[in-house]
């Protein structure tokens, strides 16, 4: 199963200037929780805008440019094919951005874990609209707005409709 996992503002925005616009705590656990162990798939930006790879996860970095330069562990495709081929024996391989890259994905995905935030924002990066004659949630979990948390957000869990 090939999930596609994202937090997005009330108008798919994800963020601005290879950056979040918000912080959450709590879906950056959920997101550590559900990608461990797994392979996760992203684009060369957002690969970039990690301090250093992620702990316990395979990075798979897509990028045009065949010279790259990736650290030890991280794989290198030149399309989402290619980065799709490198997650065998991976039950569940994530791809996590950014933009672009979830628009690759969105057709090959079976599943998205989406963190909807009850907010707009300013932002340069969208995630695609979700079809919903293609998909359909099914597990929605509120997240009220509280002191370590700006905005109020759900997640929502979305199976591909066959």
């Amino acid at each position: 199963m090939i999930t596609m996992i994202a937090a997005i503002g009330t108008n798919n925005e994800l963020g601005k200037d290879n950056d979040l616009v918000w912080h959450l705590p709590d879906d950056f656990k959920r997101f550590k929780t559900l990608t461990t162990g797994h392979h996760i798939i992203m684009g060369r930006k957002t690969f970039e805008s990690f301090p250093k790879p992620l702990p316990n996860r395979t990075h798979i970095v897509i990028s045009r440019n065949e010279d790259y330069a990736v650290p030890d562990g991280v794989l290198l495709a030149s399309n989402m094919s290619e980065a799709l081929a490198l997650t065998h024996g991976d039950v569940q391989p994530f791809i996590i951005g950014g933009g672009e890259i979830y628009r690759l994905g969105m057709d090959r995905a079976d599943c998205l874990e989406i963190t909807h935030i009850d907010g707009t924002f300013d932002c340069d990066t969208y995630f695609p609209e979700i079809n919903m004659d293609q998909w359909r949630c099914v597990s929605q979990v509120p997240h009220p707005k509280d002191q370590r948390h700006d905005y109020a957000f759900k997640y929502c869990t979305y199976h591909k409709i066959n």
